[in-house]
């Protein structure tokens, strides 16, 4: 195939050129290497046309046929969404929802912690869900943040949130920091810490 006149007779349009550079560069090359580098094209290629092929519309996707997850929908970006928002994750927290809360966390927050992590230590020390949350209020902030106003026993906090792709989102460190070092604690600690004696 490396034969000078292989090209003459597959000589096809113009567009052409850079292959035949390339296969005329390839054929100084030692036998055994031509055919290894010829096996990994094939491989390469079957994999290119085999993720092509794997979905509708040649997406690449599962190719289980599983239906992929549904996008989150879009919050308004309003302050009375958010409150609507964030009295819901107060509640989930209150009632150890902890797959919901986490659900609402930002990058850097679900960095601290797994979400299985999070759930199991939640799970383990639960909070009392009796205790009632008043989350009142939502105030703009610094850098593009929304600061989200409530109480638990008369005692007044604020969480921080930012918009973003379309969702509202909980910044953990910014809202409760000593939860960071909480959850970065191991297991033992935590338990010790939070006091549950699990």
């Amino acid at each position: 195939m490396c034969a000078a006149g292989w090209w003459r007779e597959a000589a096809g349009p113009a567009s052409w050129s850079a292959l035949r550079t390339l296969w005329q560069a390839l054929c100084v090359l030692p036998l055994p290497v031509r055919r290894w580098l010829a096996a990994g094209a094939l491989v390469l290629a079957g994999g290119v046309a085999g993720a092509a092929c794997s979905s509708p519309g040649g997406q690449a996707g599962p190719a289980t046929g599983a239906a992929r997850p549904a996008a989150a929908p879009r919050d308004p970006r309003t302050k009375a969404a958010l409150l609507r928002i964030a009295r819901a994750l107060n509640n989930d927290y209150q009632q150890n929802r902890d797959a919901a809360v986490y659900a609402r966390w930002d990058g850097p927050s679900r960095a601290i912690i797994s979400e299985a992590t999070y759930v199991q230590r939640h799970h383990q020390c639960p909070n009392t869900p009796n205790v009632p949350v008043d989350t009142w209020g939502v105030s703009n902030g610094p850098g593009g943040a929304w600061l989200v106003h409530y109480s638990i026993e008369g005692q007044q906090f604020t969480d921080w949130w930012y918009y973003v792709r379309g969702r509202f989102v909980f910044d953990l460190a910014r809202s409760n920091p000593s939860a960071v070092a909480l959850y970065r604690a191991s297991p033992a600690q935590y338990a010790k810490d939070v006091g549950c004696g699990r």
